[in-house]
């Protein structure tokens, strides 16, 4: 099955550049452009795309707002975050207003192509080197606790929260299978049961989530 992928960003090189490499790649289709967030937004109304590969900092309207009304109008969309660099506060804001994750520019044809697939297939870009270097970096500047966040952990068996640790550390749902010796599949109900619970999207959120209660600690 195609995964068909809208390009937003505001310079016209980048745009051209990321959809020449991905409609290269095999399985990807990139079926429509934007120029900014507003006609991002008219776009994924009109084309549907199974991914939007967003840039942040465009005329408009910027990509963290765009993001955050795409995800409001359809639940099921799926945003990845461009950005020029890995600790960028504008791409902890989009990951919050629900973006499923972020890549680098300068990120290779093959990496591209495999953070679309990621998201495609329903999995939050949530690699355990540069994303949790973002949260970290965000999380440390809080002095204490999101009380909104702390209010729901208490709904979490000591299970789900242990679970929802790991995923903030980067682990996959195999490698979580293996740290605590279960199935993957029992890992994957504690992971749903986990979102349904605390009202979250996916594990990009999940891990901002476990940051921002102090589940883990920044470092």
């Amino acid at each position: 099955m195609t995964i068909r992928v809208l390009v937003v960003d505001d310079q016209v090189m980048v745009r051209e550049g990321f959809s020449v490499l991905l409609n290269a790649m095999p399985g990807i289709e990139v079926v429509g452009e934007a120029v900014n967030g507003r006609e991002a937004i008219r776009q994924v109304a009109a084309l549907r795309p199974d991914v939007v590969l967003m840039d942040i900092r465009m005329p408009e309207m910027n990509g963290i707002d765009a993001t955050r009304e795409i995800v409001a109008a359809d639940g099921d969309a799926k945003v990845l975050v461009l950005t020029t660099f890995d600790l960028d506060e504008y791409v902890y804001q989009a990951l919050r207003a629900g973006a499923s994750g972020f890549l680098l520019k300068d990120a290779s044809a093959r990496q591209l192509a495999d953070g679309v697939r990621v998201v495609a297939e329903g999995e939050a870009l949530l690699a355990p080197t540069v994303t949790r270097r973002l949260i970290t970096e965000f999380a440390q500047r809080a002095e204490s606790p999101r009380p909104a966040a702390l209010s729901r952990v208490g709904d979490l068996t000591e299970r789900e929260t242990e679970v929802l640790v790991l995923i903030a550390q980067g682990l996959s749902n195999a490698e979580i299978a293996a740290h605590l010796v279960v199935a993957e599949s029992t890992i994957k109900t504690h992971v749903s049961r986990i979102l349904v619970k605390l009202g979250l999207r996916d594990r990009t959120q999940a891990a901002v989530f476990a940051y921002e209660a102090r589940l883990v600690t920044p470092g």
